[in-house]
């Protein structure tokens, strides 16, 4: 085993010795996240970069490895709040920072294991290896909050069918209102370094420009702006904001937005748009690029990501099924986005995907057009992906294969050629708008289970959906107990 897998598998360890310490996996990442920078900062400063650093050197890295006990919690726990009042990325990365391994024993681990004695430079390890540590760690983080955001990690396997679909090229600014630890942008950045011989100028606008995000919990903000970091993307700034996404109306707009929003039924601030409703009890701001006052979270990012694009910009975001069929609000907004953007392809996706059980989500792709008198979507195809399939986080996981099928449907290279399947169907504007409410929740696919009650999926297949219900329902009793003892 080489010294970086050496390195790769101590982190996995040391993850779990703190895991039954009682430390999560996300603060195990969060305080991995603290320590790294403060390491590859350290490094920069050596030969052969010998660069200048921004940490004042009473709270670099080397500050820290000449201590031991009570006297090293007491500094690292100084460290991280002067660091949390500068400017700039460092600033992001430590805002609101606190020590949450607060046995000095086993911080003293920790940072010996980053320092590996001098031996393993961080930032000489591939971009690959780094990004596979952090992210590996963030999806068990996931894995772990059953609860929150995590619930609704994007799988890699969907973010990069999305973004092989919507091939980014160097020329486009990528934005992602609501980017969680940065798994779109990622993708977005791996993609353009693939497809495109970069010259010096473009590798540093991509670097530097071409990606951009927000995110409003502060500590997932701090996770992307690292992850991105490890990835080598970004400047002297930061580029994640941390912020709601749907506060105001955008100063800026670009040409592509990848996106999965947060699931939940109603928005923490009631959005107000041009006729002047309001819910007395919310707190509440002016949108009046708002097609439609709701308090629906989902459609507020749909019509935000609209907002979002320049003129011919490109979206494709997860949403779950409300966003297709929900009256009111619901069916303005659909028809708005049907008369006003070209919704040409809708992505039924199948249930077992999410940490949340049952969700029910789809992926939709639209391009914003210009004011016309014509509508502006003249047909849209929808791909079933969800009938008659079965998947699992653990047992039974979606992989690219499984998406194969969809991206030559889709036909990126020209998707104005486009031949119907049996799971490919192309719906006209005039048929959807004569549907009720103008549902977009459309399928026609026989689905086995329901149409015969005899004929059940396998016993293997009855029996993994049954065990991983089980430990979805004891993680939830689990997560229950902890809150009574405390």
């Amino acid at each position: 085993m080489n010294q970086t897998n050496a390195m790769v598998q101590k982190l996995w360890n040391f993850a779990t010795v703190l895991r039954d310490d009682g430390i999560s996996y996300g603060d195990y990442v969060e305080q991995l996240t603290y320590l790294v920078f403060l390491k590859m900062d350290y490094e920069r400063t050596l030969p052969p970069f010998e660069l200048n650093s921004d940490i004042p050197q009473e709270w670099n890295w080397e500050s820290l490895l000449s201590l031991d006990g009570v006297d090293l919690e007491i500094h690292y726990r100084n460290l991280l709040e002067a660091l949390s009042k500068t400017t700039g990325l460092i600033g992001l990365i430590f805002r609101k920072s606190q020590n949450k391994i607060q046995n000095p024993a086993l911080l003293k681990r920790l940072i010996n294991l980053i320092h590996d004695g001098g031996k393993q430079s961080w930032l000489s390890m591939s971009v690959d290896v780094k990004g596979d540590i952090y992210e590996g760690l963030l999806e068990k983080n996931a894995q772990d909050t059953k609860s929150g955001a995590g619930q609704y990690f994007t799988p890699r396997v969907i973010i990069d069918a999305m973004v092989e679909i919507m091939k980014p090229t160097p020329n486009d600014t990528i934005f992602d209102p609501a980017c969680g630890t940065g798994g779109f942008l990622l993708s977005a950045y791996s993609y353009i370094h693939k497809n495109y011989r970069l010259n010096k100028e473009e590798e540093k606008r991509v670097k530097e420009e071409a990606l951009g995000g927000c995110e409003l919990v502060s500590n997932t903000a701090r996770l992307c702006v690292m992850n991105m970091y490890l990835h080598n993307i970004g400047g002297e700034e930061s580029p994640i904001e941390v912020n709601d996404s749907l506060l105001g109306t955008p100063t800026k707009h670009y040409s592509m937005v990848l996106s999965n929003p947060p699931f939940g039924s109603k928005s923490a601030i009631k959005i107000i748009n041009e006729d002047g409703k309001e819910d007395k009890d919310s707190v509440s701001y002016q949108r009046d690029d708002f097609w439609a006052t709701t308090s629906n979270k989902q459609l507020n990012f749909v019509q935000h990501i609209n907002s979002l694009l320049e003129i011919n910009g490109r979206a494709a975001i997860v949403v779950p099924d409300n966003v297709l069929f929900e009256n009111g609000a619901g069916e303005t907004i659909r028809k708005k986005l049907l008369e006003n953007t070209d919704l040409h392809t809708i992505l039924r996706l199948p249930t077992g995907l999410f940490y949340a059980q049952g969700v029910k989500a789809n992926v939709i792709f639209f391009d914003r057009k210009g004011a016309s008198e014509e509508v502006s979507t003249k047909e849209t195809w929808i791909y079933d992906l969800r009938t008659n399939q079965h998947f699992t986080l653990k047992r039974s996981p979606m992989k690219k294969k499984d998406l194969e099928d969809f991206i030559k449907c889709y036909n990126p290279d020209n998707r104005h050629k486009r031949v119907e399947t049996d799971r490919f169907k192309k719906f006209t504007y005039d048929e959807i708008i004569k549907r009720d409410n103008t549902n977009l929740d459309i399928f026609w696919l026989k689905d086995d289970s329901v149409e015969d009650s005899a004929d059940l999926p396998e016993p293997k297949v009855l029996i993994e959906d049954i065990l991983e219900n089980l430990e979805y329902v004891k993680s939830e009793f689990e997560e229950i107990y902890e809150e009574l003892n405390k």
